[in-house]
């Protein structure tokens, strides 16, 4: 498989498992709109790839990401400036197209964060499957007291956490440590910083143990949930269901389950 050239991101791949490193450490992995356009086009590229099963996204030198590039803030200023009134529109909402990307991605995405969680970087973390995080990293949506607002982020925020946190945390700009974003749900691991690739390779090895399309589809299911009439939400997942048990992930794991061994995909 052929992957898109990246200038931002460090991609790695390791059998089931694509690594991507958010790699512009001299600002803290800010997110600029090259990486985003970078990102968009590795999720695109992996979407229907069955071999990937897993995509763990992770910053370099220490951060994962501070939130947005204020470069390309500059940059659209200036197009404002020339006439192009639709400039701030197009650069924000180019990074909702991203996250949402993301969020709807078939593969399991984990996020492993530590130092800033700022911003941007705290909307992946809020639409990531598997979210692990270092005790001292820093949480926070520091847009209102900047004077802009958490345009893209927020309603994925909410649909993490619930609104009334939500509100709590967009209108005060609260800076937080791992431990309270594992209490407010925004994360579901945290430890020192010495351990989080033990705590990856530990999630990694929990994923492989699942069949691969039995996840994509399970994926979907729950992402509809709020979207769509339970009854017919219903319906879909009884054929899905059917489909499974008469597929070959459905026998595989029924026999490996008889014979009391690992299944096939379990590498």
């Amino acid at each position: 498989m052929r992957l898109p050239n990246t200038d931002t991101l460090l991609v790695n791949q390791d059998g089931p498992v694509l690594h991507i490193t958010l790699n512009r450490p001299d600002s803290r992995n800010a997110m600029s709109l090259a990486m985003v356009n970078e990102l968009m086009a590795l999720f695109e590229a992996v979407k229907d790839n069955r071999d990937i099963r897993a995509i763990v996204l992770r910053g370099a030198g220490g951060h994962f990401c501070a939130g947005g590039d204020i470069k390309d803030m500059a940059g659209a200023r200036q197009q404002a400036a020339a006439g192009d009134s639709d400039a701030y529109v197009a650069l924000n909402r180019r990074f909702g197209e991203m996250i949402t990307a993301a969020n709807q991605q078939p593969q399991v995405v984990i996020t492993v964060l530590e130092g800033a969680v700022l911003g941007g970087g705290f909307g992946l973390a809020c639409i990531s499957d598997v979210a692990i995080a270092s005790r001292d990293a820093t949480f926070g949506l520091p847009e209102t007291g900047l004077g802009v607002i958490p345009a893209q982020i927020a309603p994925f925020v909410v649909q993490r956490i619930g609104l009334t946190q939500a509100r709590r945390l967009a209108l005060t700009g609260l800076r937080f440590k791992g431990e309270e974003a594992q209490r407010l749900g925004i994360v579901h691991e945290v430890v020192d910083s010495s351990e989080l690739d033990n705590a990856l390779a530990q999630t990694l090895a929990t994923v492989r143990r699942c069949a691969p399309n039995a996840n994509r589809v399970t994926k979907q299911l729950v992402l509809k949930v709020g979207h769509e009439p339970m009854d017919s939400l219903l319906d879909q997942a009884a054929r899905d269901f059917a489909d499974a048990v008469n597929g070959e992930e459905g026998q595989e794991g029924t026999m490996a389950f008889v014979q009391k061994r690992p299944a096939s995909w379990n590498q």
